[in-house]
C-alpha cells in the first residue's frame, strides 16, 4: 500500500514539473540542460522534468519605473533635484533575461547618467521651460541603449524639478517683479490708449461742431438772402402796383409834388446822417415855404385857426 502512495506522490511531482500553465501577458523562459530552449507563450506548456526548467517569468505588459530623485548640477552651477518616471515594455524576453543581469537596474542607472548629462548642458531657467525637450531626448537615448536588451522605452516624464530654497525665493521675487512690471506696462498702455481715444473723440467732436456751425451759417445766409429776395420782390411788386394805380389816376403836377414830399419825409426819418434832395423837389419846397408864411399869419390872428393847422406846422418843421 505504501508503495502505491509513494508512486502516486512521484507521479504528482512529475506532473507538476511537466505541466506549466502560462498566464496572459506573460512568457516563460525555458532552459534545457542549462541552455536556452524556448519561450513559452500564454496557455498550457509541457516540459520534460529534470531536463527542462523555467529560468524566468517575464511580463509583457507596459511597466513603470520610478527613478529616485537625483541631484543634478546645471550649466550655471545650480544644484537641482529631478524626480523622473520611465515607462517601458519588454519586446524580446530572451534578451531581457540573457543580455543583462537586471533590466530594471540597467534602465535606472542609464536614466540617471543621461539626465545629468542633458541637464548639465542647460541653464536653470532653461530646465524649467524645456521639460518636453528633456523628456524627448531622454526617451530617445534610453530607447536606443535598451534596444539590445530587448526593451522599448515608451515614455519618460519628469515629475518634479526642485531648486534650492534660496534659489526658489529669488525666483519668486523675480516673478513678482516681472508681474508688477507687466501690470504697470499694461496700465500705462491702457492710459495711453484712453488718452488717444479721448483726443480723437474731441477732435471728431470739434470737426463735427465746425461743420455744423458752417452748415448753420450757410443755411442762415441762404435764408436771409431768400428773405431779402422775397422782400425786394414784394417791394417791387408794391411799387409796380402803386405806379400802375397812379398811371390809371392820371395825376397832375401838384399831386406828384405832394407824393415827392411824402417820400422825402420818409427818407428824413431814416438813420442816415445825410439826405440828398432831388432837384425836382425844390419847386415843391418853395411852394411849401409860401404856404408856411400864410399859416404863421393865420396863427397870430386867431388861436382857433392855429389849433386847426398843427399838421401843416409839423410838416414845415419836418
Amino acid at each position: 500500500m505504501w508503495f502505491l502512495a509513494v508512486l502516486l506522490v512521484i507521479i504528482l511531482v512529475i506532473a507538476f514539473k511537466t505541466i506549466k500553465i502560462v498566464k496572459q501577458s506573460e512568457v516563460y523562459i525555458i532552459e534545457r540542460l542549462g541552455k536556452f530552449y524556448k519561450v513559452a507563450d500564454a496557455g498550457l506548456t509541457i516540459i520534460i522534468p529534470f531536463f527542462d526548467h523555467v529560468r524566468s517569468i517575464v511580463s509583457l505588459k507596459q511597466q513603470t519605473m520610478d527613478i529616485p530623485p537625483q541631484g543634478v548640477i546645471t550649466k550655471d552651477n545650480v544644484t537641482i533635484t529631478i524626480d523622473t518616471v520611465v515607462f517601458y515594455k519588454v519586446t524580446d524576453p530572451a534578451k531581457a533575461v540573457y543580455e543583462i543581469q537586471s533590466l530594471k537596474k540597467g534602465i535606472e542607472y542609464l536614466a540617471i547618467t543621461t539626465i545629468r548629462d542633458i541637464v548639465g548642458k542647460m541653464d536653470l531657467d532653461e530646465t524649467f521651460s524645456s521639460r518636453d525637450a528633456i523628456n524627448d531626448q531622454l526617451r530617445l537615448i534610453l530607447d536606443e541603449a535598451t534596444d539590445q536588451w530587448g526593451c522599448k522605452i515608451d515614455r519618460v516624464e519628469i515629475k518634479d524639478i526642485t531648486p534650492p530654497a534660496d534659489i526658489r525665493d529669488a525666483m519668486e521675487k523675480q516673478m513678482n517683479a516681472e508681474r508688477n512690471k507687466r501690470a504697470l506696462i499694461l496700465q500705462a498702455e491702457g492710459e495711453r490708449q484712453s488718452a488717444i481715444t479721448l483726443a480723437e473723440g474731441k477732435k471728431e467732436a470739434a470737426i463735427l461742431e465746425a461743420e455744423a456751425d458752417k452748415e448753420s451759417k450757410i443755411r442762415r445766409a441762404i435764408g436771409e438772402a431768400e428773405a431779402i429776395k422775397q422782400v425786394a420782390e414784394a417791394k417791387a411788386q408794391e411799387i409796380h402796383m402803386v405806379y400802375d394805380a397812379m398811371m390809371k389816376a392820371k395825376p397832375d403836377e401838384k399831386l406828384v409834388q405832394l407824393k415827392s414830399l411824402e417820400a422825402l419825409k420818409e427818407v428824413a426819418n431814416g438813420e442816415a446822417n445825410k439826405v440828398f434832395i432831388p432837384f425836382e423837389a425844390t419847386t415843391a419846397l418853395s411852394g411849401l415855404g409860401a404856404a408856411a408864411e400864410v399859416f404863421k399869419d393865420n396863427k397870430k390872428s386867431s388861436s382857433s385857426s392855429s389849433s386847426s393847422s398843427p399838421n401843416a406846422v409839423n410838416l414845415i418843421d419836418e
